[in-house]
């Protein structure tokens, strides 16, 4: 069984960064067979994609509202996805998950949360105006 444990948030002003990791660890893991997503959920919302970084190709995806200004990147050797996140605005307040998947997906269909069967607690990021 494969656990995921997200650190590196904190409260932080507009326009600042921060980096968040994902640890993955468990008896059988073998990291790079994972597609590992960044998932966010602000007060009263839903949970939403953030980026995903598949398996094997290394290929990145993002939401619009994070393209340009976060970016999504993994060190298997380390067993660890990093979600480095620039230019912060308020609206990007809220509870960061990592999840993973080792089902195959491409495109779009890596963005749908039903794709992903593993998940972390949850960091929470805070941003002020």
């Amino acid at each position: 069984q494969v656990q995921l444990a997200e650190s590196g948030g904190g409260l932080v002003q507009a326009g600042g960064s921060l980096r968040l990791s994902c640890a993955a660890s468990g008896h059988t893991l073998i990291f790079n067979s994972y597609t590992m997503g960044w998932f966010r959920q602000a007060p009263g919302k839903e949970r939403e994609f953030v980026a995903t970084i598949v398996r094997w190709s290394e290929s990145t995806s993002y939401a619009d509202s994070v393209k340009g200004r976060f970016t999504i990147s993994r060190d298997n050797a380390k067993n660890t996805v990093y979600l480095q996140m620039n230019n912060l605005k308020p609206e990007d307040t809220a509870v960061y998950y990592c999840a993973a998947t080792n089902t195959y997906c491409s495109g779009i269909r890596c963005y749908s949360l039903q794709l992903y069967d593993r998940w972390g607690q949850g960091t929470q990021v805070t941003v002020s105006s």
